[in-house]
């Protein structure tokens, strides 16, 4: 139908992203500059277009590539602490710091699909009979 789908799944800040050369993701706040570049090398999947590999907890090898886009803050959470009977309350909000990122371009490191594992043959248990 389409073109070749080549995806990663990623793991960054203790959460999993889907990405896709080209895509921009916004994920936790990194310390670097706008214009830097960054290998992402925990790859939890990773889908070439005609392979999927799944780590076992990460593909060995793999990497994607990105380039920092810049810098947001995320939407306003507020929290609201009330004492009844007391005229106690007290509202405060917080904004998340996110980094944008670019992904530049997935490379699969020579990862292949590990073939499957031979089934065990069962342990018998044999009873010798020599005497002792």
């Amino acid at each position: 139908m389409g073109g070749v789908n080549i995806y990663a799944i990623i793991e960054s800040g203790g959460k999993q992203y889907k990405v896709t050369p080209g895509q921009l993701v916004e994920v936790d706040l990194f310390d670097l500059a706008e214009g830097d570049s960054i290998e992402l090398d925990k790859v939890l999947m990773l889908n070439d277009g005609e392979t999927v590999t799944i780590g076992s907890p990460t593909v060995p090898g793999a990497k994607v590539t990105a380039t920092v886009a810049g810098h947001i803050k995320g939407d306003k959470v507020f929290a609201y602490r009330f004492k009844a009977k007391s005229r106690n309350h007290k509202k405060t909000g917080h904004r998340q710091l996110y980094t944008v990122l670019t992904i530049g371009e997935i490379l699969t490191g020579g990862a292949a699909e590990k073939p499957a594992r031979k089934p065990r043959a069962k342990k018998t248990n044999e009873v010798t009979t020599d005497g002792a």
